[in-house]
């Protein structure tokens, strides 16, 4: 009996050695192959998209799926694939995962949340992802917060509960391969909720000098900490926030001091109020650079501007669809300013267009644009063209026409929220003249009402 215990007690001490030889603090190689069960269980999945009994969705049009404020189950035989974008390796991330519909110029991602732990062993940043949907569902965590996400039931009323760990095993099916994953180059001004779980990167990025030196958390804060980003953009800074978990490894690591890029998961903050950029770990913060500096306004020359005391002398309105029209407001900032709406008793189907005098660029070096926007109710934004080859009558059928992304206001409860659009680059337009052109769209379910004010093109 007493020899017995003691190689009972031997055999433990040396299998406590090998576990612990084997994994070092939680951290495990990522798979070079997959398991039997796994293999069979994925070939199973092909095997039946093969033989049209599972069809394949496209993320985006599963996010389609999704009814706000409800928990939907997915009845049908579908699966969907995708690439994993976030890693929970650095405790930046927790008990959830992005994937996004390809390893390069993706267009859409969405969330998983599962109560798999040490995600990052199984599904590693472009681990190419098959989720078998029939019986899952698909919800916001948090309701409203607008974050489709993939779950495995509902926890309370329209919030989505969290994928089992058998249900993850059994559902979220991993290939073979590992994909690099390439950044999105985007400016901070560009990130809209489309974005929400792609892996974005941005140039010309920085922290405010003053909060250089402090660390991606404060030690006060229990859950998350935002810290400003910046980047230069045309005559001024664009900003982002970056939220890190307070549970993150990096998280008293220093913010660096100088210029360079971020690339990050775009993600929601808690409540869904604001995007927010997360990272994967503290080596996408490249700042290595000298600090960026805006341009200089007194540097160029102001060759138009336009507050809108009508919509004739420099612009013509153009009426595509619709009976509404492009006209003037008093209620400008201040004084005059171009207003649309599609909505005349009910929301109307419209299409409408502003387009400016022939703009003389022809000796410019450089030229950017730069106006101001408010936005009132729910429906289309508008948007922004340039034509360096329209002579006149329709823009839809004369003129090719290079669109434009400028910031627009995003406050639909507001009158005075007057967003500045940054610094538009024309610059490619340069070497003879430029139109600028508008175009409105609503339909009978939303029109929105937009007003244009302080247009500029300025050049050097």
């Amino acid at each position: 009996m007493k020899t017995s215990k003691i190689i009972i007690l031997i055999l433990a001490f040396v299998s406590s050695i090998s576990f612990t030889s084997c994994v070092e603090e939680g951290n495990f190689e990522v798979p070079t192959s997959l398991g039997t069960e796994e293999n069979e269980a994925l070939n199973k999945l092909l095997t039946e998209a093969t033989n049209g009994s599972f069809s394949e969705i496209s993320i985006a049009n599963l996010k389609g799926l999704l009814v706000n404020g409800q928990v939907t189950q997915i009845t049908s035989d579908i699966y969907v694939k995708g690439y994993v974008t976030s890693s929970d390796q650095t405790g930046n991330f927790f008990k959830e995962f992005f994937i996004q519909d390809a390893p390069t110029n993706a267009t859409a991602a969405i969330k998983v949340v599962t109560e798999f732990v040490d995600s990052y062993n199984k599904f590693n940043i472009g681990r190419e992802v098959y989720i078998r949907l029939k019986g899952l569902y698909i919800g916001e965590v948090r309701t409203g917060d607008g974050v489709t996400a993939i779950g495995g039931g509902e926890f309370s009323a329209g919030r989505l509960g969290t994928l089992s760990v058998k249900q993850t095993g059994a559902n979220v099916l991993r290939a073979t391969n590992s994909e690099e994953i390439e950044p999105i180059v985007v400016k901070f001004s560009e990130i809209n909720n489309s974005h929400v779980g792609l892996f974005v990167k941005v140039e010309n990025a920085q922290f405010p000098s003053s909060i250089v030196g402090k660390t991606y958390v404060d030690a006060a804060d229990q859950f998350d900490t935002q810290r400003l980003l910046e980047s230069c953009d045309g005559f001024g800074y664009t900003n982002f926030i970056l939220e890190t978990s307070s549970f993150a490894e990096f998280r008293f690591s220093v913010l660096p001091a100088g210029g360079g890029s971020v690339s990050g998961v775009v993600s929601k903050t808690f409540n869904g109020s604001s995007l927010v950029l997360a990272l994967n770990k503290p080596s996408d913060v490249i700042m290595e650079q000298a600090r960026c500096s805006p341009l200089n306004i007194a540097d160029f020359n102001l060759i138009f501007d336009e507050g809108f005391n009508d919509v004739t002398t420099n612009w013509t309105a153009h009426n595509i669809t619709g009976a509404e029209t492009w006209g003037i407001t008093t209620y400008g900032n201040p004084g005059n300013a171009a207003k649309m709406s599609g909505f005349s008793g009910t929301a109307k189907v419209n299409e409408d267009w502003l387009v400016s005098k022939a703009i003389n660029i022809s000796t410019a070096s450089n030229a950017f644009l730069i106006f101001e926007t408010v936005k009132r109710f729910a429906g289309n934004n508008i948007e922004l063209f340039y034509s360096k080859n329209y002579t006149s009558g329709s823009p839809v059928t004369n003129g090719t026409w290079v669109k434009l992304n400028p910031v627009l206001d995003t406050n639909v409860n507001s009158w005075n929220s007057w967003a500045s659009s940054g610094a538009i680059d024309l610059t490619p337009a340069v070497g003879g003249n430029v139109f600028i052109a508008f175009k409105y769209t609503s339909d009978t379910a939303n029109a929105a009402t937009f007003q244009i004010d302080n247009l500029k093109v300025l050049t050097k």
